[in-house]
């Protein structure tokens, strides 16, 4: 793998630049997994920017970016390499050879199907590859990654083994719904995010919507920490954090009483039983005169 970044300050530098704030423990496991070489595994819950880091990295390396999304019954053809079965059939039908000679000119290069594994091995640029959501998947894929994570090769019965030719920068990232395996796991530097602090979020949204009226950064950062605190189904992502703010520009909001809040909830949470529990616990609850700001 070749060095993305020199050191733990140029890779904060770099990934600010590519508009992604980063902490120092972010930062540091970073320059870690590109100067020793290692995958990244990236726990923590859905919507703590865990996605957007590899797409910073590759921005900020001047990478590409290959992404492989992971869900319930993906396996190795949508994952490693699948062969061509229609063009071969129909190579198959139209030659006279016999099978030993026909099997030679069928399994070769002009039939293989890459998919992102043997993409980002093969590819001769600087790669990031993004494993994401890997807890979605069934165990079995993470049998298949262990020679790419640990080796960086993909074995091919009908082609042999297939070695990186330049080492790619990989990323694992996980929601943490199920455990993942210890083999994994071996083959990983591991990093984990959680929600930033009020003060770092504060500052990403300062970076990502600028127009957002000064005084309005601190309260929004704070109720969206109220409401994170709260037993809700689905917590407000950091992108939704964002969002909201880019609302409250869209509407022109200089002040964010309790029925802005309620009239916009459905940016920052979307299940019916989490706006009850948050107009609940924050007293957003409908009034005549409703101009207070919420608890």
């Amino acid at each position: 793998m070749s060095k993305f970044f020199g050191s733990v300050d140029e890779v904060a530098r770099r990934l600010t630049d590519a508009g992604y704030l980063p902490s120092t423990d972010i930062a540091t496991a970073v320059y870690l997994a590109g100067h020793l070489g290692k995958p990244l595994l990236i726990e923590g819950p859905a919507g703590v920017g865990k996605t957007e880091l590899a797409k910073a990295v590759a921005a900020a390396a001047t990478a590409d970016l290959i992404r492989l999304q992971c869900y319930e019954g993906i396996d190795e053809a949508r994952a490693l390499y699948e062969w061509n079965h229609a063009k071969q059939l129909l190579r198959i039908t139209t030659e006279r050879e016999g099978w030993n000679d026909t099997r030679d000119h069928v399994f070769t290069e002009e039939f293989l199907l890459e998919r992102p594994l043997l993409a980002a091995i093969r590819n001769p640029n600087p790669t990031v590859l993004l494993i994401d959501e890997l807890d979605k998947a069934d165990v079995e894929l993470e049998g298949l990654l262990l020679e790419v994570l640990g080796d960086y090769q993909v074995s091919i019965p009908e082609l042999g083994t297939i070695t990186a030719v330049r080492k790619p920068f990989v990323l694992v990232t996980s929601n943490a719904n199920r455990e993942l395996s210890e083999a994994l796991k071996r083959r990983c530097l591991y990093l984990h995010i959680d929600y930033p602090t009020a003060e770092l979020e504060r500052a990403i949204v300062r970076m990502k919507v600028p127009e957002l009226d000064e005084a309005l950064g601190e309260p929004v950062v704070r109720v969206v920490g109220a409401l994170r605190e709260l037993s809700l189904r689905k917590s407000p992502s950091i992108a939704e954090t964002v969002d909201w703010a880019k609302t409250l520009v869209a509407l022109g909001t200089r002040n964010l009483s309790n029925s802005v809040i309620r009239s916009t909830l459905g940016v920052l949470l979307k299940y019916q039983a989490d706006h009850r529990i948050a107009a609940e616990r924050l007293g957003l609850s409908e009034s005549p005169n409703d101009e207070g700001t919420a608890r």
